[in-house]
C-alpha cells in the first residue's frame, strides 16, 4: 500500500476537474439546480478516477526502461544518450521521462514528454556538453506513465546509476586527425603547405651494412673499434614534439563553460594525435609553481593512451608559475632539439617581460611556439558602440587590452619566437595549422 501510494501522483487535469466540481457547488447555494449537476459531476469524477488507477497501476502492465551511454564523454562536446522505452500497456500512454543527470551539468528541470502507442518500443536520444573532466554519476529514471484518462500519474522508477568518464575530447582529436592523412584539408581555416625543405638529426653509431650510405662512416668510432661504424640519423619526420601546459590562476578564466586550461587538454590531445600520425614524437609537461605531468616524446603504441590517461587526471591550480622552473625542467626532460608548443595566458605586457628571458633561453635550444589567447568578451564589446562617457571610458580600456596582445605577439616575434594568438574556440585548428606549417617549412 504504502508502495502504491508513492507511485501514485495526480494531474492538473485532476485538480480542475476537481475545481470545477467545487466551483458547481459553490454556485449550487444561489442555484439549486446546479447540486444535482455537481452530485452528478463529482460521482463521474470518482468513477474515473478509479477506473484510471486500475488502468495505470494493472500489475501485469509495466513500461521498462533502458539507457545507452557511450564508454567515455568527450570534453567540451555534444555527447549523445539514448533512452530505450519499452511499454507493454495495451492502451496508448502519455509519458513524462525525467532522466536524473550528474550534478556536473546543474539541471533541475530535464524532462521529456512523448506519446505511446499500445506496445510500442520507443528510442529516445539527448546530447550533454560536459564542460569539466571527472566522473560524471547518472542516477535513476523516473517514469511518470498516464492513461488517456489522464487525472493520475504512476512513476516508474528505473534503477539505472551509471557513472561515465569525462576524457579530453576523444571527437575533436578523431576529427583533427583526418587532417594528417588527406592530401586536401576540408576544414575551415586548416590548408596544406607545399613542403620545402628536408633535415637530419643524429641519432645513433652503428657497424656498417651493405646498403648504408658510405658518406655517414664515422672515422673516429671505426678506429676505436677496428670495425667499419657509420653514423644512423634520425628523419625529420621522427621529430619531437611536445606540448607545455600552464595550469596556474591565469588559466582558469572561462570561454563558454570551459577554461583555458580545459581547452589547452583538447588542443593537446589533438596536436599530440597527429604528430603521432605525422610519424613525429608526442611527448607532455604541465606546470604551476612546480612541474606536474611529464612524458617524454615517443612514437610507441601506448603513448596517445598514456597521454589521454595522463590529462585526464590533470587539475588546474591556484598559483603563479614558476618559470625558471619549467627552463630546468626542459633542460632534464626534453633531450635534442623540438618543436615546443607553449599554452599559456599573459594578462599584461609586464606579465610578458618578466618571463620573456626564459622564453628565449628555452627558445635557443628548442623551436618554441607560445600560444596566448584573446578575450573574445572584450573583443566584441570594444567593437560596441558608446553611448556616455562611461561607455567611452570603458571601451578605451578594452581597446588598449587588445593593443597590449597585439604588442604581445609583436615582442616575442622580435625575439624569433614563433607565436599563435587565437581565441579558445579556434585553438585547436590554429595549433594543428602552425604544427603543419612548422613541418612544411622544414623547421623542425
Amino acid at each position: 500500500m504504502i508502495r502504491f501510494i508513492r507511485n501514485l501522483y495526480l494531474t492538473n487535469t485532476f485538480f480542475i476537474g476537481l475545481g470545477i466540481i467545487t466551483g458547481l457547488f459553490a454556485f449550487g447555494f444561489a442555484v439549486p439546480v446546479l447540486f444535482p449537476i455537481a452530485k452528478a459531476a463529482l460521482t463521474l469524477f470518482i468513477i474515473l478516477t478509479l477506473a484510471d488507477i486500475v488502468l495505470t497501476f494493472n500489475p501485469n502492465f509495466l513500461v521498462e526502461c533502458e539507457r545507452k551511454l557511450p564508454k567515455m564523454f568527450s570534453l567540451g562536446d555534444e555527447n549523445r544518450v539514448e533512452l530505450i522505452i519499452d511499454s507493454s500497456f495495451g492502451i496508448p500512454l502519455k509519458l513524462q521521462i525525467i532522466d536524473e543527470l550528474p550534478v556536473q551539468f546543474q539541471e533541475r528541470n530535464f524532462s521529456q514528454t512523448i506519446k505511446l502507442k499500445p506496445m510500442e518500443k520507443r528510442k529516445l536520444s539527448y546530447k550533454l556538453r560536459p564542460v569539466e573532466r571527472g566522473e560524471y554519476h547518472f542516477n535513476n529514471v523516473n517514469l511518470y506513465s498516464s492513461s488517456p484518462i489522464g487525472l493520475i500519474q504512476r512513476r516508474h522508477n528505473k534503477k539505472l546509476g551509471q557513472m561515465v568518464p569525462v576524457y579530453p575530447s576523444i571527437i575533436q582529436m578523431k576529427k583533427y586527425g583526418l587532417i594528417a592523412l588527406s592530401k586536401v584539408s576540408s576544414f575551415q581555416g586548416v590548408k596544406k603547405l607545399r613542403r620545402l625543405g628536408h633535415s637530419y638529426e643524429f641519432e645513433q653509431i652503428k657497424n656498417y651494412v651493405k646498403g648504408d650510405d658510405y658518406r655517414s662512416v664515422n672515422w673516429k668510432a671505426t678506429s676505436r673499434r677496428n670495425n667499419l661504424m657509420v653514423n644512423q640519423y634520425e628523419d625529420q619526420r621522427a621529430q619531437q614534439v611536445y606540448t607545455i601546459i600552464d595550469k596556474s590562476r591565469s588559466m582558469h578564466m572561462p570561454f563558454e563553460g570551459m577554461s583555458l586550461f580545459d581547452y589547452s587538454v583538447n588542443a593537446c590531445l589533438a596536436i599530440s594525435n597527429v604528430s603521432l600520425l605525422k610519424h613525429d614524437k608526442a611527448g607532455l609537461i604541465t606546470f604551476s609553481n612546480k612541474v606536474g605531468a611529464s612524458i617524454k616524446a615517443d612514437r610507441s603504441q601506448n603513448q596517445l593512451r598514456k597521454i589521454i590517461n595522463t590529462l585526464y587526471n590533470e587539475k588546474a591550480r591556484n598559483l603563479e608559475c614558476n618559470y625558471e622552473l619549467l627552463y630546468q625542467s626542459t633542460r632534464n626532460i626534453i633531450k635534442g632539439r623540438s618543436l615546443v608548443f607553449l599554452y599559456t595566458n599573459f594578462e599584461s605586457t609586464f606579465a610578458l617581460e618578466r618571463v620573456l628571458p626564459i622564453l628565449r633561453k628555452i627558445n635557443a635550444f628548442h623551436l618554441l611556439v607560445v600560444v596566448i589567447f584573446e578575450n573574445t568578451e572584450i573583443k566584441e564589446f570594444s567593437a560596441e558602440k558608446a553611448t556616455d562617457l562611461e561607455g567611452i571610458y570603458h571601451q578605451t580600456l578594452a581597446q588598449q587590452y587588445i593593443s597590449d596582445k597585439q604588442q604581445m605577439v609583436q615582442k616575442l616575434k622580435q625575439h624569433k619566437i614563433q607565436t599563435v594568438l587565437t581565441n579558445p574556440a579556434d585553438l585547436t585548428v590554429n595549433t594543428i595549422n602552425k604544427y603543419l606549417e612548422m613541418k612544411s617549412r622544414g623547421l623542425i
